[in-house]
């Protein structure tokens, strides 16, 4: 299925998450911090809040949401 990161379009498979997605955009960041650190998905089931992103206008976790035709994920820059 084909959908966008930060305006790039990428395909994925079926099934994946957006924190996969995001790793398969070439770059394994989903957010920066305040100070512009790149934080990634690091427990991998929602606890930790690093893999906050932006998808089709609402605040999600990459690592608890499963990718669907023509999502459009943006990275935070700093949040």
């Amino acid at each position: 299925m084909r959908l966008t990161v930060d305006g790039q379009s990428i395909l994925v498979s079926d099934g994946c998450s957006v924190a996969v997605a995001l790793s398969l955009s070439g770059l394994d960041v989903c957010r920066y911090s305040i100070t512009q650190q790149p934080r990634a998905a690091f427990c991998g089931m929602g606890i930790c809040q690093e893999c906050r992103v932006t998808i089709n206008g609402q605040r999600r976790l990459a690592c608890q949401t499963l990718c669907q035709s023509g999502m459009h994920i943006e990275r935070s820059k700093n949040a």
